[in-house]
């Protein structure tokens, strides 16, 4: 069931911040109708190889839990359908750009006379002011606009992106915050409201201390690897056979650490005496403990980082995190649903635990348009008319 049991999902997002967010509503028990061109489909369909059946593993990875109905929103009879799913929905996410919102009616204005309780989710690139507003826009471009690739990297190495696709999924959790603080006030007001956010905003957002740093200095800052503006040592370091973190939050971690590493003149070397110390003389302080970490293999190194209570550990690969690790078993974040194509698929399950009405995985990622008759009954068409809306290329 879910504690979002009886909320209608209407999906008209494609590619990942929205279908993600959807999916995130979906695994908390809403049902979510993912609207889609007919022969065609989300974007992400044809995102690959790899294709797990016949759909990419990106699609796979971010649509479960819904239901797809295939609808050509051009076609005078797909704008009508599109109008009876808006009448019933509780929450509609799109990420339409302005001139396809208004030509296929879905200006909030509009929505709100015929549904005043209706939640409405827009995703936009830049947000829906100011001289960017019209300019489409994907992840990596709202990476390097938004910040975050002048901040990724090594100094004075070539720019880079996160390894995740960290704009559409932050937008996504913002998106999905909007969302649920929106069905909260409609649960005390019975009012609907209008969300939008952005790939931009959400980037800013995430600046947090970086912001603020140049807020209150007015310099630039610059890639620092693996390290923390603010604190140090907190940062990988190599070893013998590879690299270890260390995560120093504050000084008396820095003195559980130097026990650790059996350097007991750094901990009262008064470079380093205090968090501020070890910021401004971060590049002496790295030296001296890349070469005591150099002697001695991560793993010999992280037990007794950890016995010592300092915040340690090795850079792990997707094979290392979902190939028998206790910690990822005994959270049981991997769950296997059967698709109706794929076989077994293993996906990643909601992250977040309740005590009641636990999120689930209940259905996997549809099939192109494998519920358009379920919903299109569920609307009133008989199968004589669905079947003529499929000869006129409808659905």
């Amino acid at each position: 069931m879910g504690m979002l049991s009886g909320i209608k999902v209407l999906d008209l997002s494609r590619i990942l911040s929205g279908p993600y967010i959807t999916m995130c509503l979906g695994d908390m028990g809403a049902e979510v109708v993912k609207v889609e061109q007919p022969g065609q489909g989300d974007d992400t369909r044809t995102w690959g190889p790899p294709f797990y059946g016949s759909d990419s593993t990106y699609y796979l990875a971010i649509n479960r839990n819904k239901k797809s109905l295939t609808l050509d929103l051009k076609h005078p009879k797909g704008k009508q359908i599109l109008q009876k799913l808006l009448k019933e929905a509780d929450v509609v996410v799109e990420n339409f750009r302005n001139d396809a919102r208004d030509r296929l009616g879905l200006q909030y204005q509009q929505l709100k006379e015929q549904n005043p309780s209706l939640i409405v989710l827009h995703i936009s690139a830049f947000g829906e002011t100011g001289p960017a507003q019209h300019r489409p826009g994907y992840d990596v471009l709202a990476q390097a606009m938004g910040g975050i690739m002048s901040l990724t990297g090594e100094k004075d190495g070539p720019p880079l992106k996160a390894g995740y696709a960290i704009a559409d999924l932050s937008v996504a959790m913002f998106g999905l915050s909007g969302i649920l603080g929106a069905l909260f006030h409609r649960s005390r007001t019975g009012q609907g409201q209008y969300i939008s956010t952005s790939l931009y905003e959400s980037q800013l957002a995430l600046h947090i201390n970086w912001a603020t740093n140049y807020f209150a200095t007015g310099r630039v800052p610059e890639p620092q690897g693996s390290a923390h503006p603010n604190l140090a040592p907190y940062q990988a370091f190599p070893t013998a056979d590879g690299h270890i973190v260390i995560a120093v939050g504050n000084d008396s971690l820095w003195r559980k650490m130097c026990q650790a590493l059996a350097l007991p003149a750094l901990a009262k070397d008064a470079r380093f005496a205090t968090n501020a110390d070890r910021v401004v003389h971060r590049d002496e302080l790295v030296d001296i403990l890349s070469e005591r970490f150099k002697q001695r293999s991560t793993n010999d190194w992280w037990p007794l980082l950890d016995e010592a209570g300092v915040p340690a550990g090795p850079i792990w690969t997707l094979a290392d995190i979902y190939n028998g690790n206790e910690q990822t078993e005994a959270l049981d974040m991997v769950q296997t649903i059967q698709h109706p194509v794929a076989g077994a698929l293993k996906q990643v399950r909601f992250p977040v635990n309740f005590s009641t009405e636990p999120a689930e995985i209940q259905s996997p990622p549809p099939l192109l348009g494998e519920h358009t008759e379920q919903v299109l009954n569920s609307l009133g068409f008989s199968v004589q008319e669905i079947e003529s809306l499929r000869t006129d290329g409808v659905v």
